[in-house]
């Protein structure tokens, strides 16, 4: 039986293997076929699924895992010692014993007897009554009981009985419970038998009960249905899908409904990814002390930079979930992702993607677009310009690509007219260096095709080759690095290979680009600021904007850019958001830092920070005011004699001179996180994360535990 339930062609014992002969008198047994299987193997029922679905998710602050979440209290209450606790619990129990033993022994005198004696009759005083034995000892199990009442709050037994007992017992989430109504149920989809679509909400019911249904196959069907509110798809498309084939309705264009391998922790209905969980430190916030920390498209909509050096957990505790995350959320229909990264980096497997750009590699299926599936020829040269140049440009203010832009303009708007094409990385070349020859065939073809406009923009390039300081040689040296044996099948404009284009990102998409950083690190740099340029200028001008749509740079050195930094600022109005990471501020330029870092919603600054990147962060996070205690210890100065004779007694005892302390509390203005101690003080395998979301919603820096 294959995985959906059908039988395959080996089960059916057409054609059965010979068995070896016996001896004459012991003849074959019938082979015996064991009961058909109730579902597919592996296929356990609905019941983990249900109450995954079923868990509580209240609202919670930015950043926090909500799934089972229990929200704590803003401010952290006083908290007895434990010690402290139990012995003062002791203490008010011999306290009240002692009472009790006071009163019945008659040490105290007979006055807490005097209601009992203005209560019971003369006629009930009479030896051998039952009413009066029982009046009497009610009357003092009350008296015991206000005792006990009056010492349990004194020593505090309901704290210990909430802290040590069986209320302390109970587990973090609770177990499966009776099933909620269906009205409140989110497996019964409410919101389908709200709007009429019973038939589809039974059947979508009955899926996941039958352990036919997973997270993604829930994500994908709501995102579908908010089509439908949407008025993009029709209610009867809806429902003729979902009854026709279920959980596996409306799929995703690869029609996978899982990823090969998950290693983090996912939470579809809130689209979050956990990454640690916040350290019980004083430095936290109480709210966030202990509770998960996780991300999502709220989040990344403001996108996030995350600095810390080789090692310090980037990749593995970073951005290999995010990754995962997106593209679980691509197959959801909710997103598109690009993923960047070197070639051989632990992005996940290939099978997690739906395109595969492998530059450099001969084996690789796709090709990258060099002009980014536009067909504008200025366009094209604002995007390449700033590939090609956008780090050389002047980094304060005003500093852009205008130069260069008009220059690839003059030689791509001709060169389209003639060829109906732009020019591969070879003819870009000879055009950029002035070769004679490719310059004379476009003006040959222009003026057979009437062209003057664009006659007169080649004409203007070829004057401005001769001028001093003419641009055109440094974009042909960095296109120089492109045309390279290594790279010669790609970025083929002719129509022979399979390129892709970011305007792709109008759909679901899953994208993974491998650089080849070994031997060509700069032309990585310039493909990486390519990818960066493409992504920025495609995803502003997209139709559906609650499609999310993420790019994901593993290593952003060098792809920093005055234009970039403006890009960036743009794209949570856009829907989307990047994900950048360094090794160090100092891949930054010094002018760019600044605004980078505002540009940003969410910043992390990872353990082995030097203090020069983490005094960026310092300035960035700002200051906050605290409370401070001055504590002072004054020596006592005794004046009698009985007085100076305690003293030294007690100076013997303990060592110590007596003293008297003074402490002054005070309101200071102090740095959030100091750059000594990012550099410092943050252990290994944590981080210094603060949050914003897109509707404006910020966490301040928080001590992350990436492992927790």
């Amino acid at each position: 039986m294959d995985g959906d339930g059908t039988r395959d062609a080996r089960g059916t014992h057409a054609n059965p293997v010979p068995r070896p002969a016996g001896p004459p008198e012991m003849p074959a047994e019938a082979p015996t076929v064991p009961p058909r299987p109730t579902r597919a193997p592996g296929s356990p029922d609905g019941s983990a699924f249900l109450t995954w679905l079923r868990t509580p998710r209240p609202q919670a602050l930015p950043g926090v895992w909500r799934f089972g979440h229990r929200p704590r209290p803003e401010e952290e209450p006083e908290r007895v010692p434990g010690r402290q606790l139990l012995s003062g619990a002791v203490i008010a129990f011999l306290v009240g014993w002692l009472v009790w033993s006071l009163l019945w022994n008659g040490y105290l005198g007979g006055w807490w007897l005097l209601p009992l004696y203005a209560m019971i009759p003369d006629s009930w005083a009479e030896p051998h009554s039952f009413a009066s034995v029982v009046v009497v000892y009610a009357y003092y199990v009350l008296v015991a009981g206000i005792i006990m009442v009056a010492v349990g709050r004194l020593g505090r037994w309901g704290e210990i009985w909430r802290r040590y007992g069986p209320p302390a017992w109970r587990g973090a989430v609770a177990g499966a419970g009776p099933a909620p109504a269906p009205e409140e149920d989110p497996a019964a989809w409410p919101a389908l038998r709200a709007a009429g679509a019973h038939d589809a909400a039974e059947r979508l019911a009955a899926e996941a009960r039958s352990g036919l249904m997973r997270d993604v196959d829930h994500a994908r069907i709501a995102r579908a249905w908010q089509g439908v509110q949407r008025g993009r798809h029709s209610l009867a498309t809806f429902t003729g899908a979902v009854l026709s084939h279920g959980a596996a309705a409306c799929p995703h264009p690869s029609g996978a409904r899982d990823l090969p391998v998950r290693r983090a922790r996912h939470d579809l209905v809130t689209g979050q990814v956990r990454i640690g969980a916040a350290a019980d430190d004083a430095r936290n916030p109480y709210a966030y002390r202990g509770a998960g920390l996780a991300l999502g498209p709220d989040l990344l909509g403001t996108s996030l930079l995350a600095v810390g050096p080789a090692g310090s957990g980037k990749t593995g505790s970073l951005v290999r979930p995010l990754t995962e995350s997106l593209c679980l959320h691509a197959l959801a229909g909710r997103a598109a992702v690009v993923v960047v990264g070197a070639a051989g980096a632990d992005l996940g497997p290939a099978d997690a993607y739906d395109v595969v750009v492998r530059i450099g590699h001969p084996d690789s299926v796709y090709d990258l677009d060099l002009y980014g599936g536009t067909t504008d020829p200025d366009e094209a040269a604002v995007v390449l310009a700033e590939a090609l140049v956008g780090d050389l440009t002047d980094q304060h203010q005003g500093g852009d690509t205008r130069r260069s832009t008009t220059v690839l303009a003059q030689l791509l708007g001709p060169f389209r007219a003639v060829h109906g094409r732009f020019p591969g990385v070879p003819e870009l070349r000879q055009l950029l260096e002035g070769a004679p020859g490719p310059l004379a065939e476009l003006r040959e073809g222009l003026r057979a095709a009437g062209q003057d406009s664009l006659l007169r923009e080649l004409d203007a390039r070829e004057r401005q080759m001769d001028r001093p300081g003419d641009v055109g040689g440094v974009l042909a040296d960095r296109v120089a690095l492109l045309d390279r044996p290594a790279f010669a099948p790609f970025f083929d404009t002719s129509g022979q290979s399979r390129p892709f284009s970011l305007k792709a990102l109008d759909h679901p998409v899953r994208v993974r680009v491998d650089l080849p950083q070994r031997g060509h690190a700069d032309a990585s740099r310039m493909l990486a600021r390519l990818v960066l340029a493409q992504f920025t200028a495609s995803v502003s001008v997209r139709e559906d904007r609650s499609l999310f749509a993420c790019l994901v740079l593993d290593d952003a050195s060098g792809v920093v850019t005055p234009e970039a930094v403006r890009a960036v600022q743009r794209l949570r109005s856009a829907g989307a958001g990047v994900v950048l990471t360094l090794r160090t501020l100092d891949d930054v330029p010094r002018p760019l830092r600044g605004p980078l870092l505002g540009a940003i919603g969410c910043r992390m600054a990872l353990s082995g920070l030097t203090p020069w990147d983490g005094q960026d962060f310092a300035e960035v996070w700002g200051k906050e005011w605290t409370e401070a205690r001055d504590v002072t210890d004054r020596q006592i100065i005794a004046e009698t004699p009985a007085g100076k004779a305690v003293h030294m007694l007690r100076r013997v005892i303990t060592g110590k001179a007596p003293t008297a302390r003074a402490v002054t509390v005070r309101q200071v203005e102090r740095e959030r996180w100091s750059a000594s101690e990012l550099a410092h003080a943050v252990p290994a395998g944590h981080a210094v994360l603060s949050l914003t979301s897109v509707k404006g919603e910020h966490a301040p820096p928080l001590l992350v535990d990436l492992h927790g």
